[in-house]
This record gives C-alpha cells, sequence and structure tokens, in this order.
C-alpha cells in the first residue's frame, strides 16, 4: 500500500462541506500517539511529518495537498485512458470504412493538385 492510497481511508465524508471538499481545519492525523486510533501507521506518520516539516506545512496541510493531488492524478489518468481508447476506436473503425470525400475536400485537392502542377 503507498503512503497515498494509506492517507486516502483517513478522509470520512462526513468531514466534507456541503461543496462535498473537505474544510482545511477539519482534518487532523491526532498527533498524540498514546490516545489515537491507529488510522496509519507509526512509520507512515513519521514519513508524512518529516516531509510537511521539511516543506514548512503542517501535516494537515501536507496531507489534504497529497490526497487532493492523488485524486486529480487518478482522474486525469482515468481520462486520459478513456480518450485514448476512444481515439484508438475511431481511428480503427475510420481505417476500415473510411468515409467518402465531401464536395469540401474535394475542392482542397484540386486547389492543392493545381498548386503542385504549377
Amino acid at each position: 500500500m503507498t503512503a497515498c492510497n494509506s492517507l486516502a481511508f483517513l478522509v470520512d465524508s462526513s468531514f466534507l462541506d456541503l461543496s462535498g471538499k473537505l474544510p482545511y481545519d477539519s482534518f487532523n492525523l491526532q498527533e498524540e500517539h498514546h490516545d489515537r486510533k491507529s488510522w496509519i501507521s507509526h512509520d507512515l506518520h513519521r514519513v508524512v511529518k518529516r516531509a510537511a516539516e521539511m516543506q514548512g506545512r503542517t501535516v494537515t496541510d501536507f496531507v489534504i495537498d497529497a490526497l487532493q493531488s492523488a485524486a486529480s492524478q487518478a482522474i486525469e489518468q482515468a481520462d486520459h485512458v478513456r480518450m485514448t481508447m476512444a481515439d484508438q476506436e475511431a481511428f480503427a473503425q475510420a481505417l476500415i470504412a473510411p468515409a467518402k470525400p465531401n464536395p469540401a475536400l474535394k475542392r482542397a485537392f484540386a486547389k492543392a493538385n493545381k498548386l503542385l502542377a504549377d
């Protein structure tokens, strides 16, 4: 399980505001180890805390940014794959059954042939 996947389950839908976003102050990793539930391993928490400190950010800000980046990346990758598959299908269909040239295309070819002949 990657760090982003480990952090993803920390977000409870009850934390979301009416727009479906996380309010900045509602997310907390509860850094007191003795009485917190083990949402993430101590090792992962230590890594996240160190990374946040290195960037001069709070753990909360770091985690929210990481979650948002991971979600955006996942959506972009899914959209890219989906578009690529649709493009492949359209290309294959065009090769199998090419469209007949319309009048505008015929005029363009005639003009190009005339220009090239001169």
